[in-house]
């Protein structure tokens, strides 16, 4: 089977879906790997380490996708600047596409894909399991992009991170408050507490508690009955009494830190509103917010998407794509994930459709041009 990367063409996407390492081991597997000219140049991969590698450098698009058997991307399909129309409008039937689509969000994409017959894997479905970890793209990526919040945000605050003697005095430590202790909250922790600050961390899953101790984390805990987590792992909705309570602790913390660290996001939900500009406003001049879920509505009230901002003296970074500002890393571990997906789901390059398997029963989300999820179903039945 034919795989094809394509150049990412949303704005401000700098990864590659397969690097050159992940191509030659998929050509070892019995692929023939396509990739479009200049594809991985922003995360620092050449035309010629492609080569190398034993993939084939296709210069138009069209023909690139054409070619695939597969079509394997970083992001859902969007607007091809240089064709003007829809990527979705080069795939055919048949074609197999792998991607993070955020189909939970992005219904119409899952509603297009499957009027053309196109099979669709979307990456951020990869069941969160023992067997699926090697293919969780989503906590990859996370895990990147929590490392990277916390450099961010230590260049925007005018303070160090470290206590600090000195001859001239005392430097007292920054103060980091981190609100969600998924992946991502945990690496924004451990990188926090790796330069010196001293972490304060909220979540609704009081389970996680050991996990930010054990990594040197103090953990701000919200006394509750209610079980805050799914069958998935991840953070379920909270009600309006968990969140009335969670806001009024945290109003304190929040308003004595440095800096604060949003990662809350609910699969298929608007993103739970964690810092109201009250507690901006309580926040001390030069002070920075950092919003991971501004993508999907934000936890910060007064976040800006794809912008930085000053409000109330308090810098608000609202930043989308972390992953894709540490491109090569990102890149590197996007493709490994891949490899371990396509290892799972094909035998000597073919690819097959267990709907047995609860990994491809998570993931593929339109099959034969049908919708086949059921959380994706239940959405477009709304």
């Amino acid at each position: 089977m034919v795989i094809a990367v394509p150049k990412e063409v949303m704005p401000g996407e700098n990864r590659v879906s397969i690097v050159p390492d992940v191509a030659s081991k998929l050509i070892k597997k019995g692929f023939q790997v396509n990739v479009e000219k200049d594809a991985g140049l922003k995360a620092g991969f050449t035309n010629d380490q492609y080569e190398d590698a034993g993939a084939k450098i296709i210069d138009k698009v069209e023909e690139l996708y054409s070619s695939a058997d597969i079509v394997i991307k970083v992001q859902r399909p969007v607007e091809h600047p240089q064709l003007n129309k829809n990527e979705t409008e080069l795939l055919r039937d048949g074609q197999l596409l792998i991607a993070f689509t955020y189909v939970l969000h992005y219904t119409d994409t899952a509603k297009a894909l499957a009027a053309k017959k196109v099979n669709l894997i979307s990456m951020e479905m990869i069941p969160r399991t023992t067997l699926a970890q090697k293919m969780d793209a989503l906590s990859s990526q996370a895990n990147i992009a929590g490392y990277k919040s916390v450099i961010i945000c230590a260049n925007h605050l005018g303070k160090i991170f470290p206590l600090m003697m000195t001859a001239a005095g005392t430097i007292q430590p920054a103060r980091v408050v981190i609100m969600g202790a998924g992946v991502a909250g945990l690496q924004a922790l451990g990188t926090a507490r790796r330069l010196g600050a001293i972490v304060e961390v909220s979540d609704i899953r009081p389970s996680v508690k050991e996990e930010v101790l054990s990594l040197g984390g103090r953990f701000i805990e919200v006394e509750t009955d209610e079980n805050m987590q799914d069958e998935g792992g991840y953070a379920k909705e909270a009600s309006e009494e968990f969140l009335k309570k969670q806001k009024e602790l945290i109003f304190k913390h929040v308003t004595e830190a440095d800096i604060v660290i949003t990662t809350a996001l609910v699969p298929g939900r608007k993103a739970p509103v964690l810092v109201t500009e009250e507690m901006v406003k309580g926040m001390k001049p030069g002070s920075v917010v950092l919003d991971m879920a501004v993508e999907f509505g934000g936890n910060c009230e007064i976040s800006v998407k794809g912008e930085t901002v000053v409000k109330h003296n308090v810098t608000i970074i609202g930043e989308p794509n972390l992953p894709s500002l540490v491109p090569t890393n990102a890149s590197e571990v996007y493709a490994k994930n891949i490899m371990a997906l396509l290892d799972h789901i094909s035998k000597e390059g073919k690819v097959e459709y267990n709907f047995e398997d609860e990994i491809v029963k998570g993931s593929v989300i339109s099959y034969n041009g049908e919708v086949v999820n059921e959380r994706v179903k239940e959405l477009l039945n709304q």
